[in-house]
């Protein structure tokens, strides 16, 4: 029996122990999209307990929690933070099998040299342990990115966001670690969702521009696009929670920007024509600019009503879409390469069901010189456990070209979140040694350390330019 989570965790072969401790162990992080606060990393935060760095905003515990009985008072409410922690320590024992129970230890471990399992019995121990530390001025916000070895974070922005802080860490030349805006202008695309005038009308005040047509609007779109590339950003990302796509001239789509600015319906073939218009332009900006695309594609949001009006969004009620996928991305995709605009592209889908349907579809739009231009993004969200990775990556290397894959990200609000890349190359790690073991390719250990390497690492170094 092989002890709780050791040197050689999820390592289940010899080759496997090779390739992770001499190969992928030590590199760098490359963590291309997350949803860390720039403020927070600005002020180097430090956070009195481990509740609030662990527990606050982390859905995906609150879902656990949930499930396991305990109250929303205990999850979101008013009890005090270490009844909170409490709350989850009597929860994690439950989660045999769920990536939640393994990133819970391996936290503890990595950062707070915590080997115990826990439990509501080693709670009390762990909680002033771990407390004292972080309390200790050696573990605060910027602690925790230079430690894990992280060399890049791309944060989630609007583009409407002023990137004060992006600006202020850029100028600090006391910490090195590049802290990049990720232009994500969704508030832009639904159209028929409250609050849109409001946004463009801010989106006119932060461009100090009039926007009174849809073609000063996709003009204040791509001077926030300037502004953002000159803050160092090279990436944008699109929640496409179900993918549209219909055909439609610029005078059309003109008329139903009007329409909406007037406060008037826009029906669904409407939105369907001004979606793929105002992507298309984007797309094709980002191309011009050398950016990565990103489309997170199939969730569905804010199924409990009650709870979203009580909560707000984003508090661990949503879930995998059904959506058909494949002509309206095809649609998308191939509007892009007809203008010959086709930016690097990352495609992400929630529903696993689209694993092979994405795989194929990136071949048909590969090419250009560039190493996979088209990636299959690492299993997400609801998918970032130990069978999703391995699912994700097998299709990936059953149908393109895995050795180009540029590996994973934390997707996360939290700060403690960079051993989930730790998790990721134990996982691939063994994957690729299994496939080695398994006479399904050589033992050639130069060959299998440059492309764990460059999984893990130097893919995304390259695929990026963030220098």
């Amino acid at each position: 029996m092989k002890p709780f989570m050791d040197e050689n965790f999820v390592l289940t072969n010899p080759t496997a122990e090779k390739l992770y401790h001499q190969y992928a162990k030590d590199l760098p992080i490359i963590d291309y999209h997350c949803h860390l606060s720039p403020q927070e990393i600005y002020e180097n935060t430090q956070f009195e307990n481990i509740t609030k760095i662990w527990l606050y905003g982390d859905h995906y515990k609150w879902r656990a929690m949930r499930a396991n009985g305990v109250e929303e008072k205990y999850v979101t409410g008013d009890a005090s933070d270490y009844d909170k922690f409490l709350a989850w320590a009597k929860t994690v024992p439950k989660l045999i099998g769920n990536p939640l129970y393994h990133w819970t230890h391996l936290e503890l471990k990595r950062y707070f040299s915590v080997e115990e399992p826990l439990n509501e019995h080693t709670a009390p121990a762990i909680w002033e342990k771990v407390n004292q530390q972080l309390n200790s001025g050696e573990w605060n916000v910027r602690d925790f990115i230079v430690k894990s070895g992280v060399e890049v974070v791309c944060t989630t922005d609007d583009p409407t966001d002023s990137l004060e802080f992006h600006e202020k860490i850029k100028a600090d030349d006391q910490f090195d670690v590049k802290i990049l805006p990720s232009y994500r202008p969704d508030k832009g695309l639904e159209i028929n969702r409250e609050g849109f005038t409001d946004w463009v009308n801010k989106l006119a005040e932060v461009s100090h521009m009039t926007i009174d047509s849809y073609d000063a609007f996709l003009q204040a779109l791509a001077n926030r696009i300037n502004f953002f590339h000159d803050i160092g950003g090279r990436v944008s990302d699109h929640a496409l929670d179900e993918v549209v796509y219909q055909e439609a001239t610029a005078s059309e789509v003109a008329n139903i920007f009007n329409k909406a600015l007037a406060g008037e319906a826009v029906t669904a073939e409407e939105e369907a024509k001004y979606k793929s218009y105002t992507l298309t332009f984007l797309g094709k900006k980002y191309h011009e600019k050398g950016w990565a695309m990103q489309y997170h594609i199939n969730a569905h949001r804010n199924n409990n009503t009650r709870m979203f009006n009580e909560l707000g969004p984003d508090t661990g009620y949503d879930s995998m879409n059904d959506a058909l996928l494949a002509k309206p991305l095809v649609g998308l995709l191939d509007s892009l390469d007809q203008a010959d605009a086709m930016p690097k592209t990352i495609l992400y889908s929630l529903n696993p069901r689209d694993n092979v349907t994405i795989a194929t579809i990136m071949g048909s739009f590969q090419g250009g010189g560039v190493p996979g231009k088209m990636q299959f993004g690492t299993a997400w969200w609801f998918n970032d456990t130990k069978l999703g990775m391995i699912n994700q990556m097998e299709t990936l290397a059953d149908i393109g070209v895995f050795s180009q894959f540029i590996g994973m990200l934390t997707d996360s609000r939290s700060f403690l979140s960079y051993t989930r890349h730790e998790y990721f190359r134990r996982i691939m790690c063994n994957l690729i040694g299994q496939w080695v073991e398994n006479g399904e390719y050589p033992n050639d250990e130069a060959a299998l350390a440059d492309i764990v390497q460059n999984v893990s690492y130097y893919n995304a170094k390259k695929y990026f330019q963030f220098d």
